[in-house]
Parts: structure tokens; C-alpha cells; sequence
């Protein structure tokens, strides 16, 4: 399949390592130019130096004014952003009773507001040429909430229903909103799951990957690459008539239709 990216200019954050790093190397094999965006400058821009047609960007996205200085740093690497990948790490374990007031704006902040900032940034340049793609990496979590992960339930949930609003307001200009939902994919953020629930149970980090396998009907976490494929579907061309929807790509871990 022709995905019609070649050309296309790409904006991943989180893009050092795990499911970032591979959304920027599926995009990067179809064509497109791709602009890798982390802390960790020495990694992202490794990492950027394999790719065809790439640059890394040093930039903590926490930080407030780092969404108008990244989009305007990517657009100075390659120009406007055709497709924006909307990726963050996510807010440490804990449960819902034990949520702070500062630990939930935190939260909001890091995985609602700042992607609402990046995505301001770039939509009225798609709008105007009638041809965009946003990309959020979500979490299972939205539609069946994680036990645990609170923080992480209330952040992505707020970008859920952001992302379905926009999408409706912006399709007729020929932008598609989509998010992908991931389940366990074999990253070093879910092995840090695995070792938290480890010591809250007293086993060992493989036995609690064990445990978590048991529970995936595929019996297995998922590599990135899978991740990025699907990601890679939904900002081609082809895909120009899926929006507003959320993908899974969990192995069947969420049980709901």
C-alpha cells in the first residue's frame, strides 16, 4: 500500500525510545521527514542520525513554552507539520484515593494541556492546506481504567474527549484526529510498571510480567514496531476517512466491543 508520506513532515515528542522511537521509525521507512523531540538530547539525536530524513530536538515537554519552541524549531528543520504524533511519558503509579491537588494538575498538565498547546500550534496550517494528521498515543486505560494508574486514567480521559471533539469540528477540512491505544507494549516504561507491581506484591519483576502475559489473550506484550505500524496506517493517505475513533492495539487485553 502506497501510505502517501513520503514528503510529509512529522512531528514525534517522546521519541528517544519505546513506542516514540518506533512511530518515528515507521514513519521515517514511509518517506516522510521526521523531526525526534526528548530530554535526553545525545539519544534523540542518535537515534534521529539512523533515520533517512530526520533531526532530534532536545526539549522537555513539561516545561510551558516548550510546545511554541519545539513546533517552531520542526518547522525551521523541515517546514510546516503535515502529521503531529501527540506522545508523553505518563505520571507515576498510585491510586485514585491518594491523588493529590498538585498530582492532578500535574497530570492534566503533562498529557491534556500541553498536547492542546502543540496541537493549537500546528492545526490552523493543516486546516488551511486541507490535509493533516493527529496522532495520539492513549493508553488502554481510557476505555478500561488501569487499577493503579490514576494519574494516568485522568490526563489521557481528558485528552480522549478533546481529541473526539476536535475531530468533528476539523474533518471537513480534511484533517483526521485518531488516538491508538496500547496495551502492553514491551517498553521501559511498562517494565518500571512491572517492577512497581513487583514490590507491591512482593515477587520478582518477571513473575509480575508473567502474571500480566496471563491476562493478554494474545499471552504476550507487544513489540513497538506493532505499535508503530498502526500509528502509521492511521497519517497515510489511505486513512483519510478514519477519525474521531480510538484503535486498540493491546492483543485483546480490554475485554469491551
Amino acid at each position: 500500500m502506497d501510505t502517501g508520506l513520503k514528503g510529509k513532515n512529522v512531528l514525534v515528542p517522546g521519541a528517544s525510545s519505546g513506542i516514540g522511537l518506533a512511530i518515528a521509525q515507521a514513519l521515517a521507512d514511509e518517506g516522510a521527514n521526521v523531526v525526534l523531540a526528548a530530554r535526553r538530547e545525545d539519544v534523540v539525536q542518535a537515534e534521529a542520525a539512523k533515520l533517512p530524513s530526520a533531526v532530534g530536538i532536545a526539549m522537555d515537554l513539561t516545561d510551558d513554552g516548550a510546545p511554541a519552541a519545539l513546533v517552531e524549531a520542526a518547522e525551521k528543520a523541515f517546514g510546516p507539520i503535515d502529521v503531529l504524533i501527540l506522545n508523553s511519558g505518563g505520571p507515576p503509579p498510585g491510586g485514585a484515593a491518594d491523588v493529590s491537588d498538585e498530582q492532578a494538575l500535574a497530570a492534566v498538565h503533562q498529557l491534556l494541556l500541553q498536547h492542546m498547546r502543540l496541537t493549537n500550534l500546528v492545526l490552523p496550517g493543516m486546516r488551511e492546506r486541507g490535509w493533516g494528521r493527529i496522532v495520539a498515543v492513549g493508553s488502554s486505560g481510557v476505555q478500561q481504567p488501569l487499577p493503579n494508574l490514576a494519574l494516568s486514567n485522568i490526563g489521557r480521559a481528558g485528552l480522549a474527549g478533546y481529541l473526539k471533539t476536535l475531530a468533528a469540528e476539523v474533518a471537513a477540512d480534511g484533517v483526521t484526529v485518531n488516538m491508538v491505544l496500547p496495551g502492553r507494549i514491551d517498553t521501559d516504561r511498562v517494565a518500571s510498571l512491572d517492577a512497581a507491581a513487583a514490590k507491591r506484591t512482593g515477587s520478582t519483576p518477571d513473575e509480575a510480567r508473567a502474571a500480566s502475559e496471563k491476562t493478554i489473550p494474545a499471552g504476550r506484550y507487544g513489540a513497538p514496531e506493532e505499535f508503530g505500524a498502526v500509528v502509521a496506517f492511521l497519517a497515510s493517505v489511505p486513512a483519510a476517512y478514519v477519525t474521531g475513533e480510538q484503535i486498540r492495539c493491546d492483543g485483546g487485553l480490554v475485554r469491551a466491543y
